[in-house]
C-alpha cells in the first residue's frame, strides 16, 4: 500500500509558562502497514473492511500500550506510535522494538474474524522531534513534527513480511538486548545518502557485563562491603546491603568486585547468585535468572538437559516427595516469567531452594538495577529475607539502584544498610579516561577537555571515549540517561532546573519566579530541593547554577526556541540572543587554546573558529608563553556570537568573562570585564574598519585599553598614529621602534583571554 502521507502538528506560539506545550525529545518512531492491503480491500466489502481494521488497530494497539507507545494516528491501514514522546525511561527504542517484534505473533494469535492471515512489516527509527506534550496521548493527531517519522515510515517498506526494520540509532540503543541482522543500506527518498538498515530478529538475555581494566577508587567502598558481608556470614545474621548511586556510577563494578572478593569466609565457600533486573515488565526474569545460577544452565540448551539439571540442583534442597513438582514448577518458572500461577509457585520453590542452600552454606542473592523491578519481585526478595532472619541463616541480599529510588524493607533496621558510590575523585576520573583513550589508541590530550563533562562517572567516560567526536557533543547513551533522569522530576522541579539551565551565569529565586510566573517565595523550596539532590549549585553569591553541564546542555536542547526567547526576555537578557553560551576553555594548562562547542541553533557561533581574520586565528593557535597564568576552567560568555582568544605577550591578567551589561543605541554594549567595555556587533569577513570608532586597541604587555571614549569604546592613544587594523589576511604591525606590541580588532569583537 502506498505511504500515506504524514500530517504535521500544527504551529503554535511557546510561552515560559509551564508545563510547556512543547519540546525537543529524542523519541524512537515506530510504524506498522499491511502487507498487501490494497488488493486485500478490492475483494472485500466496506462493512467487512471496517471490521477488519477494527480487529486490527485493536490488537495492534493493546501490544502498544502494553510496552507504553503512544498511537500518534491511524492512516489507512497504517499505524504510527511514540516512544518517550512524554517520558522516556531511557529504554524507549527497546521498547518500540519489542513491540514491532510482537505485532505479528498477536495477529497471529488473534486473527480478524473472516479475513486471511495479516502479514505486517514495520520499521523503526530513533531521533529528536519536537513533541506536542498535551496532545501526546493515543489518538493525538499531530503530536510530533520531525524527520525521523518520515524516516520510520520509509524503512518499513524495506522490511519483509512480518518483520521489523531498524535505522543506525536504533540499532545503537538495543545492540546486547535485540538480535539483529545487518542488510546492506538502502536509498530512502529525499535522504542524500544511502542508509543503513538492521533486521531486527527476535530478542536475547542481555550477556553480562565485562569489566575490564584495573578497578580506579572505589577501594573504601570495597572494603567497607567486604567487612559487612563476613559478619554477617560470621555471625549467621542476615543483612541487606543496598549499593546506591546513579546510572553509571560503577555500581555493577563494585559488585563484580565483591564477588572475587568474597569467595571464602574462614575456608568455607560462599556461594553467590546473581540477577539482574532487565529493562521490559517480565515480572520474575531476575528470579528466573536465580534459578539458572543455582543450576549451572546454560542459554540455548535443550529440555532434557534443563530438567536432568534442575533435578541434581535441587536434590538436596527440597523434601524427595516434592522434588518432581518443583523440577515442573521451576521449568513454568524459566519459560513464562510473567507472574502467571505456574511462574509464581515456581517463584516459591526458587525461594524454599535458595533457603535450603543457606542452611548448607553462606549464601549471597545479589540483584541489579533493583529500581526496574516490579512488586512481584520485591515481595519474593522481602519473603526471603524474612525468612532467613527467622531462621538465622547466613544469607546476605546485596541490592543495587538509583540514589532516588527507596524501598520500605523488612526487619529491623540495624540488619539494613546503604552504601553510596560517590563519584570518582578528579586524579581518579583522569587516570581512568587516561587508560580508556589509550586502550581506544587515542591521544590522552582529551583528558582536560572531558574532566569535567565526565564528572567522575565511569559510565560516562567509557560512552564519551566511545564516541567518535570524544565530547564535542554528548553520546547517544548520556542523552538517553540524562532525559530519564529529567523525566524523572515532577513538573515544579522540571520547570526549575530547565528555567536555570537556560539563564547559564546564575540565577536567584525571584529570578525564577518571574520566569516561571510564580508567587514570591515559591521557587525558594524548589532550588534548595535540587540543590540537596545534586542537581544545582549554589555560588558564593547566592546564585543557582546546573551542577552537571552535561545536564545543562540535555535540559536546554530540550526547549524550543520560542520558549527559550520567552525565558531570555523575562530574564532580561536581549530577545535576539536566545541560544546557550559558546563554551571555551582558556589559559589552559596545556598552554593552548581550545576550540570552542558552539550550540547548532547558533549558525554565528557555530561558524565563530573561521570568521576571525587569520593573523588572529594563527596567533590564537600559537603556544603561550612559560609565564602565562596557569588557569584552566570553562567560561560561559552570555550572549556574545563571537569569541576571539587573544594571546598575552608575556603575561596575562587572567580569564575575562563578556557579559551583557546594557544597550546603547542601536547597538548593544558587552562588558569585557577586567578589560573594557565594548559595542557588540559581528566582525564583518572583509578588511577591518580604520577609524577610530570601529577599534579596540588593547595593549598585549599591560592586557589593558590604552584609552577608552565616552561612549565606551576602546580609542588608540594620542601621540603616534594607532596601528592599523587585522585585516582577512594580515597581520599586526608595530608603529616604530620601541613600543609595546599592540592588536588593534574590529568594533564589537569580544575579546576572552
Amino acid at each position: 500500500m502506498p505511504m500515506a502521507t504524514i500530517v504535521a502538528g500544527s504551529q503554535r506560539s511557546t510561552s515560559a509558562g509551564w508545563p510547556v506545550p512543547e519540546e525537543k525529545r529524542l523519541v524512537t518512531v515506530l510504524f506498522v502497514d499491511i502487507v498487501g492491503s490494497t488488493a486485500l480491500v478490492e475483494r472485500l466489502d466496506p462493512e467487512d473492511v471496517r471490521i477488519l481494521q477494527r480487529a486490527y488497530f485493536d490488537t495492534v494497539g493493546g501490544v502498544l500500550r502494553r510496552w507504553h507507545g503512544v498511537v500518534e494516528k491511524y492512516v489507512g491501514d497504517a499505524v504510527m506510535a511514540l516512544f518517550g514522546a512524554r517520558r522516556s525511561d531511557g529504554f524507549d527504542a527497546y521498547r518500540a522494538v519489542r513491540a514491532a517484534l510482537e505485532i505479528q505473533g498477536a495477529l497471529d494469535r488473534r486473527p480478524p474474524p473472516g479475513a486471511p492471515r495479516l502479514r505486517v512489516r514495520a520499521g523503526v527509527a530513533t531521533g529528536e522531534a519536537l513533541v506536542d506534550l498535551a496532545a501526546a496521548r493515543d489518538g493525538g493527531h499531530g503530536v510530533a513534527s520531525g524527520a525521523v517519522i518520515t524516516t520510520a515510515a520509509r524503512l518499513q517498506e524495506y522490511a519483509p513480511p512480518g518483520g521489523v526494520a531498524l535505522c543506525a540509532a536504533t540499532h545503537r540503543a538495543t545492540v546486547g538486548l535485540v538480535d539483529q541482522r545487518r542488510v546492506p543500506p538502502v536509498a530512502l527518498a529525499g535522504k542524500a545518502l544511502p542508509v543503513d538498515v538492521w533486521h531486527a530478529t527476535g530478542t536475547t538475555r542481555p550477556a553480562p557485563t565485562r569489566h575490564e581494566g584495573p578497578l580506579v577508587g572505589r577501594r573504601r567502598e570495597l572494603a567497607a562491603a567486604r567487612d559487612l558481608i563476613v559478619r554477617a556470614v560470621r555471625g549467621r545474621d542476615p543483612r541487606w546491603l543496598s549499593l546506591v548511586g546513579p546510572a553509571g556510577s560503577g555500581r555493577s563494578r563494585l559488585l563484580h568486585e565483591l564477588t572475587r572478593a568474597v569467595r571464602t569466609v574462614d575456608g568455607v565457600p560462599v556461594r553467590w547468585c546473581v540477577a539482574h533486573c532487565p529493562p521490559y515488565p517480565e515480572p520474575l526474569a531476575p528470579v528466573a535468572d536465580l534459578v539458572r545460577g543455582l543450576a549451572g544452565l546454560r542459554a540455548g540448551e535443550p529440555p532434557a538437559t534443563v530438567r536432568r539439571r534442575l533435578t541434581a540442583a535441587l536434590t538436596d534442597l527440597v523434601p524427595p516427595a516434592g522434588l518432581s513438582e518443583a523440577v515442573y514448577a521451576l521449568e513454568a518458572l524459566l519459560g513464562t516469567r510473567d507472574g502467571s500461577g505456574d511462574a509464581a509457585r515456581g517463584a516459591e520453590v526458587a525461594r524454599e531452594a535458595l533457603l535450603g542452600l543457606a542452611a548448607r552454606q553462606p549464601v549471597t542473592v545479589a540483584v541489579d538495577d533493583l529500581d526496574r523491578a516490579t512488586a512481584t519481585l520485591h515481595r519474593f526478595l522481602h519473603r526471603l529475607f524474612a525468612a532467613a532472619t527467622a531462621r538465622s541463616l547466613p544469607l546476605v541480599l546485596v541490592t543495587l539502584h538509583r540514589s532516588e529510588w527507596t524501598d520500605a524493607l523488612p526487619g529491623p533496621r540495624d540488619r539494613r544498610h546503604r552504601l553510596a558510590v560517590p563519584p570518582l575523585r578528579p586524579v581518579e576520573t583522569g587516570r581512568l579516561l587516561r587508560h580508556l583513550l589509550g586502550r581506544a589508541g587515542r591521544p590522552t590530550a582529551g583528558v582536560a577537555r572531558l574532566l569535567p563533562l565526565v564528572g567522575g562517572n565511569p559510565g560516562r567516560a567509557v560512552a564519551y571515549v566511545a564516541s567518535p567526536d570524544a565530547g564535542r557533543s554528548v553520546p547517544e547513551a548520556v542523552r538517553r540517561e540524562v532525559d530519564a533522569r529529567l523525566d524523572r522530576l515532577d513538573g515544579a522541579r522540571r520547570a526549575v532546573l530547565m528555567a536555570v539551565a537556560t539563564v547559564g551565569t546564575g540565577i536567584t529565586a525571584a529570578t525564577v519566579a518571574r520566569l516561571l510566573d510564580w508567587a514570591p517565595g515559591r521557587a525558594a523550596p524548589v532550588l534548595r530541593d535540587l540543590a540537596a539532590t545534586g542537581l544545582l549549585v549554589t555560588r558564593p553569591d547566592g546564585r543557582y547554577a546546573v551542577a552537571d553541564p552535561v545536564v545543562r546542555e540535555v535540559a536546554y536542547a530540550r526547549l524550543p526556541r520560542a520558549a527559550r526567547a520567552a525565558f531570555a526576555r523575562q530574564a532580561g537578557r536581549p530577545a535576539e540572543s536566545d541560544a546557550p553560551s559558546a563554551l571555551v576553555v582558556v589559559h589552559a594548562p596545556s598552554a593552548d587554546v581550545r576550540p570552542a562547542r558552539v550550540d547548532d541553533d547558533r549558525p554565528a557561533a557555530r561558524n565563530a573558529r573561521g570568521s576571525h581574520p587569520a593573523a588572529l586565528r594563527r596567533s590564537a593557535a600559537a603556544p603561550r608563553p612559560a609565564a602565562a597564568p596557569r588557569v584552566a576552567r570553562a567560561v560561559q560568555v552570555a550572549d556574545v556570537p563571537r569569541i576571539a582568544a587573544l594571546p598575552a605577550a608575556r603575561s596575562a591578567p587572567g580569564p575575562l568573562v563578556a557579559v551583557p551589561a546594557a544597550r546603547a543605541g542601536s547597538g548593544r554594549v558587552v562588558e569585557l570585564r577586567g578589560w573594557v567595555a565594548a559595542r557588540d556587533r559581528r566582525p564583518s569577513a572583509g578588511p577591518a574598519p580604520t577609524t577610530a570608532r570601529d577599534r579596540v586597541v588593547i595593549d598585549l604587555e599591560t592586557g589593558r585599553p590604552t584609552a577608552v571614549t565616552p561612549n565606551g569604546l576602546a580609542a588608540p592613544p594620542a601621540g603616534p598614529a594607532a596601528p592599523e587594523a587585522l585585516g582577512a589576511q594580515g597581520s599586526a604591525r608595530r608603529q616604530g621602534r620601541g613600543q609595546r606590541p599592540r592588536r588593534a580588532l574590529p568594533r564589537g569583537t569580544p575579546v576572552a583571554a
